[in-house]
């Protein structure tokens, strides 16, 4: 059953009833250590109804359980001929603590028929609470209810002082502290009264089960074996309710690699992968070092990114793997040229036998995909692309395109609807009349000149229609004008109903740099429109039906994946790290490991690359520029293992002979006629 293991992930597997962290570096094969250990443990007589094996997707919980279940099958043992699969206690945190909580509900003084609230649900029972408070009707701004529960979520999971998380990861949120500490007090209360849990007390709660004296004893005696899968990803509740379940460590097996820890902006810590040895004195530490991913150039080159980490899990990780070339490291003049040598490396590897899909096109964030999807679009290279929804299919994007669809096409409800929706008092019946007032006068926005609308909407109302008759007198042509036009009227109105304010409005921004290529609006829009992508979370919808496909993918989607070529792009300073979290030391390491994490996708091939310029606006329109420095993270140290290029046209080739070459006295000469006499002949 082990003979498939390497040394260090056999003794990892084999390991005693003590407590165990395997440290297992990229691409050096944790979930098969992990199967093993939990096929091992069955194998040497431990119950399967007593292990637990917690995940943090449903889909990881049950691959793993399937190939411990075949694992078993294939050396003939009986335990696992009748299911290990099914009598494992295996799962997300959720979904664990879920069906604890129906089964001990009573423990604590709830009902065991408690319901669940999704996203949606909290932020609607968060948004009654708020109203009934009377939150946000005074003179100044108060966060919306998604924000709300992004700074409830935030305060849950890392155990943290509001305060505390408002001067840390909601600023912009401070003078709202009051009312906020008002609205989380109203808000658990009627979950109390109604007894619903959100998807943030499930984790407290399954803790305050575990501290109970009569419950938690009861938790603890059904499991004799815990195992958790990407440690490092856990948040300071998490990492408590794993020491709940075996106080003294017995039979806990932690996995994860502290260098691939980059979900802070969800209250995970890397402490937890880093101090586990305080938490459970004695343990032992296993580290996995082969790596059976990456070729040895690539595997030197991240070994050096990671190495410059202020605080880490010493690992040197090697391989066996040869071939492919060295990393390259590339220098574009902009983000144009960037985007034509990456299409032309993509087509040149295709051509070489690399199919589209076992190539990736990896970013920081969701705006430095928008200039190479249209490319792609142009060239008819198909795309997937992962990490959230595509760009223009982001709300506040969304948002922005309906005013130019509408005034583009007056009779498109949808985009009327959204955008008469964005004015504060103005909801689905007043918007329904507006457009029907604005279909019987033909398409004419003066129509909403004389329109009667709520009170509340009467102060932004004549920005909008003041707006729209700027739109329809402007034509289709002059589109960054436009853009730039309803940037002024909806950046207030983005203000007030979303959060993370700054990132949005800088995505506006690049919505009309882009702009500034389009010849009209029309044009504009349908190169904008994009199929819709198939899942708001993890896969969005290809653009074209396919056989073969382009990835393009955030750096946070990307974990767990790999390529056979991967290409970062936008490594400069600003975009990596990321100018939105470079707030602290903690934060520019995190940024750190999210680039290790982009890199060490790749198998055969890596491409780094980055532009000097960055431009006000594309370089065919104004000149108004500034020069970018490469990532911090690319030191000398670094750069040593890259193949450094400048990407650009090559020198037209002839068989002119040698040219004749300007020189300072020829540039004099070329002049010299405007003021001597021309010789003699």
């Amino acid at each position: 059953m082990l003979h498939d293991l390497n040394p260090e992930q056999l003794a990892a597997a084999q390991h005693g009833d003590g407590p165990l962290l395997i440290v297992a570096g990229a691409g050096t094969g944790k979930t098969a250590t992990l199967v093993h250990r939990v096929a091992y443990l069955i194998g040497q007589g431990a119950d399967p109804r007593r292990i637990l094996l917690l995940t943090f997707t449903r889909r990881a919980a049950a691959e793993m359980l399937r190939r411990v279940e075949a694992l078993l099958a294939a050396t003939g043992d009986g335990r696992g001929a009748g299911g290990a699969s099914v009598r494992v206690w295996g799962g997300t945190f959720h979904a664990i603590a879920a069906r604890l909580l129906r089964i001990h509900a009573r423990d604590i003084g709830m009902q065991p028929d408690f319901t669940i609230l999704d996203r949606g649900d909290a932020e609607d029972l968060m948004h009654v609470a708020r109203t009934a408070l009377g939150l946000g009707r005074g003179g100044s701004r108060f966060p919306q209810k998604s924000t709300c529960l992004d700074v409830y979520s935030r305060c849950v999971n890392a155990q943290l002082p509001l305060n505390e998380v408002l001067h840390t990861a909601f600023p912009w949120c401070l003078p709202a502290e009051e009312g906020l500490a008002q609205l989380f007090a109203r808000y658990t209360d009627a979950k109390e009264e109604q007894q619903v849990l959100d998807y943030d007390d499930l984790l407290l709660f399954w803790r305050g089960l575990l501290a109970d004296p009569a419950g938690g004893p009861r938790v603890r005696e059904r499991f004799d074996h815990v195992l958790v899968d990407e440690f490092q990803d856990t948040n300071a509740l998490q990492a408590d309710i794993v020491s709940l379940l075996r106080p003294d460590g017995t039979g806990v097996t932690c996995v994860g690699d502290d260098a691939q820890a980059i979900y802070g902006f969800r209250a995970a810590t890397v402490r937890n992968i880093l101090d586990f040895e305080q938490r459970f004195p004695g343990a032992e530490v296993h580290t996995l070092t082969r790596n059976y991913r990456s070729t040895t150039a690539i595997v030197a080159a991240t070994n050096a990114l990671i190495a410059e980490a202020a605080e880490r899990r010493d690992k040197e990780l090697w391989t066996e793997r040869a071939g492919g070339g060295r990393p390259v490291l590339a220098t574009c003049r902009d983000d144009d040229e960037q985007t034509q040598w990456l299409c032309e490396r993509i087509l040149e590897h295709r051509e070489q036998g690399t199919e589209l899909k076992r190539q990736a096109v990896l970013y920081r964030a969701q705006h430095h995909s928008m200039a190479l999807e249209m490319e792609l679009s142009r060239r008819n290279i198909p795309f997937h692309k992962y990490g959230g929804l595509r760009f223009v299919e982001m709300a506040h994007v969304k948002d922005l395109v309906s005013f130019l669809r509408l005034a583009e096409n007056p009779r498109d409800a949808m985009a009327g609807l959204r955008v008469l929706g964005l004015v504060p008092g103005i909801g689905p019946k007043t918007a329904a009349a507006l457009l029907q007032t604005l279909g019987a006068a033909g398409g004419d926005f003066s129509a909403w000149a004389g329109a009667r609308v709520p009170e509340p909407a009467r102060v932004a109302w004549p920005a909008v229609g003041e707006l729209f008759a700027t739109l329809a007198a402007a034509g289709p042509g002059d589109v960054p004008a436009q853009v730039h036009a309803v940037r002024s009227v909806y950046g207030p109105l983005l203000e007030r109903r979303y959060d993370n304010v700054q990132a949005r409005l800088r995505d506006l921004e690049q919505i009309e740099a882009l702009a500034a290529r389009a010849q009209s609006r029309s044009q504009f829009l349908a190169e904008l429109v994009l199929d819709p992508p198939a899942y708001t979370q993890e896969l969005a919808g290809p653009p074209l039906l396919d056989e073969d496909y382009l990835v393009l993918s955030t750096m946070h989607s990307a974990k767990g994946l790999e390529f056979d070529v991967v290409y970062v792009i936008h490594a400069a300073d600003g975009n990596i790290p990321s100018d939105m979290a470079t707030g602290s030391a903690a934060e520019i390491e995190e940024e750190r490991r999210l680039f290790y994490v982009a890199c060490t996708r790749a198998r055969e091939q890596l491409y780094v690359s980055h532009p000097l310029r960055y431009y006000t606006q594309p370089w065919a329109k104004a000149d108004t520029h500034g020069y970018a420095q490469r990532s911090r993270f690319l030191t000398d140290a670094v750069l040593a293992h890259f193949e450094q290029v400048q990407t650009g046209p090559e020198p037209p080739a002839g068989d002119e002979g040698p040219l004749e070459r300007v020189t300072t006295a020829s540039i004099r000469a070329s002049v010299r006629s405007l003021w001597e006499a021309p010789a003699e002949a």
